[in-house]
């Protein structure tokens, strides 16, 4: 058995033991890397394929760096082999594209055995992500949603509205208010930022109770996007 490992390891030492344990180990890493990825998604293009694809892509690289190791022919060969190679499917997150670069990096340390960066530097990678994901970090958002209702200039309504956005938002600002119905009406736009995210139904029933007031519409802004 020793005879048959020996003759499968190359000129530079580098046994089926170290092959295994470096595949081992981009396996693992890649599948902390997915796992993270799967936690930290926000975006609507989920795709479960495209988490096999970072973890199958570890054990590929890892497998090159360790057929490349220091032969320069090698590697040239490879190189021209996968440039015949074409992908043509298209990733319109950067943010996938970033995770999809850190599983070839996971790969390329670990076939290189350099395992310390490989553990290391996926943590770190891993801890980045999540930090940027669940903080407030490069937000602009300030309103929560769009309030919109129809509201005659007249009517008496007017005094009890101010009172009720103060009860269910902690900050509102007028964005439109434009005439409607040949000018009976009013119709008017408020950014506003919810007190507490349960408020939606109760803000919206408390408006359409007020005289008058007509066509209460609340929209929530998408998690996934600053608008």
């Amino acid at each position: 058995m020793e005879s048959w490992l020996t003759a499968m390891g190359d000129t530079e030492g580098l046994g089926a033991m170290a092959v295994l344990y470096s595949l081992s180990l981009s396996f693992v890493l890649g599948l902390v890397l997915a796992t993270v990825y799967r936690w930290t998604h926000q975006s609507f293009s989920y795709a479960r394929s495209f988490l096999h694809t970072m973890v199958l892509a570890t054990i590929v690289i890892t497998v090159m760096i360790m057929a490349i190791g220091n032969n320069m022919a090698r590697g040239i060969g490879i190189m021209g082999a996968m440039a015949f190679v074409r992908f043509r499917t298209p990733i319109r997150d950067p943010r996938d594209i970033i995770f999809l670069f850190a599983a070839l990096s996971i790969g390329i340390a670990s076939g290189a055995r350099v395992y310390a960066v490989a553990v290391i530097g996926t943590l770190y990678f891993c801890f980045t992500a999540m930090f940027l994901s669940w903080s407030p970090f490069a937000s602009r958002r300030e309103f929560e949603g769009l309030l919109r209702f129809m509201l005659p200039p007249d009517s008496p309504s007017h005094e009890h509205l101010q009172t009720i956005l103060t009860r269910y938002t902690s900050s509102t600002e007028m964005v439109a208010m434009r005439e409607a119905i040949q000018g009976e009406v009013q119709e008017y736009s408020y950014q506003i930022r919810l007190l507490d995210p349960s408020y939606k139904t109760d803000l919206v029933d408390s408006l359409s109770k007020l005289d008058d007031i007509s066509e209460v519409s609340l929209v929530m802004q998408r998690t996934t996007v600053e608008i």
